[in-house]
């Protein structure tokens, strides 16, 4: 397995409230584990609600005894929304603070993808495709027939997030299994990449780099060059092609 991660401020903003976490080696029951959180809230609340996040993702994971990767990674996140909140009504400063959250394990030949909000994972193989729903207000118009999603790219309301941790008691989860190819390519990014880099764009820098590094940041300078309004994340994951069965 290869991976490689890098987050980046941007252009516009003075904190970086996107966090990311990338363990080629077990993480508790998990074989792997690889995190992109992007905080929100006013000043360092949506610093502190990623990290913090994620932080007690990890903690939840090491002490789960499950052997289900569905079971631990749910509970995981459950707790992190839970403590996330907590954290929200002691201190008056991070009232509102909140955080996305999109992560996968790989195990043998599938990779197991959890999301909440607009943080998105992609499947690169022959062809880009987005394997996570963002959880938004535009989202919601486009599946509803409203909008179009050419219509969606430049809508004033599209960073209007409907699911986040932290900001209520109870938490709605999507979960997504994939079988992977040996030539497959997972990218797990907040929307600092998505909003700024098309996916034919990240299509192409994905099969024109040399290796993993290259490609994230190329993807990284790309955002940047377009605007680089808000903080960019981006975590890239090859599995070993050995443990992969060739389709």
């Amino acid at each position: 397995m290869k991976s490689y991660s890098v987050t980046d401020v941007g252009q516009k903003r003075q904190v970086n409230q996107d966090y990311v976490f990338a363990s080629e080696e077990p993480v508790g029951n998990l074989p792997n584990l690889f995190v992109v959180a992007d905080g929100m809230g006013g000043h360092k609340a949506g610093d502190f609600a990623s990290s913090y996040a994620v932080q007690i993702l990890l903690h939840t994971i090491l002490e789960d005894e499950n052997q289900n990767p569905i079971k631990i990674i749910r509970n995981a996140v459950e707790e992190a929304n839970r403590k996330v909140l907590e954290e929200a009504k002691k201190h008056k400063e991070m009232e509102g603070m909140g955080t996305t959250m999109v992560l996968v394990t790989v195990i043998d030949d599938y990779a197991y993808v959890a999301n909440v909000g607009d943080s998105r994972l992609y499947l690169i193989e022959d062809q880009i495709l987005q394997i996570t729903k963002d959880h938004s207000l535009v989202e919601e118009m486009v599946r509803r027939g409203l909008i179009t999603r050419e219509e969606a790219k430049t809508h004033p309301d599209k960073n209007i997030i409907t699911r986040v941790l932290g900001i209520g008691s109870e938490i709605e989860v999507d979960f997504f299994d994939i079988h992977l190819k040996e030539n497959s390519t997972l990218l797990l990014c907040s929307d600092g990449l998505s909003n700024m880099v098309s996916d034919e764009d990240i299509w192409r820098i994905a099969n024109t780099s040399r290796d993993l590094r290259e490609t994230g940041m190329r993807l990284v300078s790309l955002a940047n060059e377009n605007g680089g309004k808000d903080n960019i994340a981006v975590v890239l994951v090859q599995p070993d092609t050995k443990e992969v069965e060739v389709c």
